[in-house]
């Protein structure tokens, strides 16, 4: 209230933003892109699927027997034989047959697909 009796209201414009500053700064996701990308993420969206990634990235040469990952992750070589075979649907791993056993090594390209989405 002023001297005078009468109430002074101050209006408070809000800022007005541009269009121009809210212009995505990549390109959005197509239908195609989101789905790969989705079918990607839900691969990895399992403790036991992070953990063999994480072995086999860490492994000497790359690659990583079936049968030297089933006691890192505590489970039966059939449980990890399925859980590899999510992550190859996925495009994130590489299978090599050898004798009896199989071998698992990164897919170079996806792997740092994920690194960067994930940065």
């Amino acid at each position: 209230m002023t001297a005078s009796g009468t109430t002074t209201h101050v209006v408070v414009e809000p800022a007005v933003r541009s269009c121009a500053s809210s212009a995505p700064t990549e390109a959005p996701l197509d239908r195609a892109a989101a789905e790969d990308l989705a079918k990607t993420l839900k691969a990895v969206a399992d403790p036991t699927r992070l953990q063999l990634l994480s072995l086999i990235r860490a492994a000497p040469a790359g690659e990583a027997c079936v049968c030297d990952l089933t006691e890192p992750v505590g489970l039966s070589q059939p449980t990890v034989s399925h859980h590899l075979k999510v992550l190859v649907n996925a495009g994130l791993l590489r299978r090599e047959p050898r004798g009896t056993w199989t071998w698992y090594s990164l897919v170079a390209e996806q792997w740092e697909g994920l690194r960067n989405l994930l940065a």
